[in-house]
C-alpha cells in the first residue's frame, strides 16, 4: 500500500460522507432558515419553534432517502473491503 492508494481512499470517504450527509444538512439549512425568518417577522423567540420542524424535516429525509443513503454505504463499504488483497500486496 503506497501513499496514493492511502489518499485515494480517504478522498473517497470524504467525497461518500458529503454525498450522503447533503440531503439531510441541505433540507435542515432550508427549514432553519425559513424558521428564523419567520421569528424574525413575528418577533416569536421561541426556542421549540426552531427545533421541532428541523426534527420533523430531517425525519422525512431520512425516510425518503434513507434507502438511497444506506445502499451508498453497504456499495462502498463493499467495495473498500473488497479493495484490501489489492492493497496488501
Amino acid at each position: 500500500m503506497n501513499a496514493q492508494m492511502v489518499l485515494t481512499i480517504g478522498h473517497d470517504a470524504l467525497i461518500m460522507m458529503l454525498m450522503v450527509s447533503a440531503p439531510v444538512l441541505g433540507v435542515i439549512l432550508v427549514v432553519g432558515l425559513l424558521i428564523s425568518l419567520f421569528q424574525a417577522v413575528t418577533q416569536i423567540n421561541e426556542a421549540t419553534l426552531a427545533f421541532v420542524p428541523k426534527l420533523i424535516a430531517a425525519m422525512a429525509v431520512f425516510a425518503l432517502a434513507g434507502p438511497w443513503m444506506l445502499t451508498t454505504l453497504v456499495e462502498y463499504i463493499r467495495r473498500t473491503i473488497e479493495s484490501i488483497p489489492s492493497a496488501v500486496m
